[in-house]
């Protein structure tokens, strides 16, 4: 098994990365939005609206 971001083989301690590093990194991807889940857009004028409020 590989590193899924560099290619290198996995370490038991950090599967399935092969370091601390390549681990970090794909939290970091995560964390700042590197990696999307498409789904329905959001209509940001009624976030902040409450529809059962007068």
């Amino acid at each position: 098994m590989t590193c899924p971001l560099c290619d290198k083989p996995t370490s038991p301690e950090f599967k399935p990365f092969c370091s601390r590093g390549c681990r970090d990194r794909d939290l970091l991807q995560w964390l700042g939005d590197g990696y999307r889940v498409p789904g329905p857009a959001i209509d940001e004028d009624g976030l902040d609206s409450d529809p059962t409020r007068p």
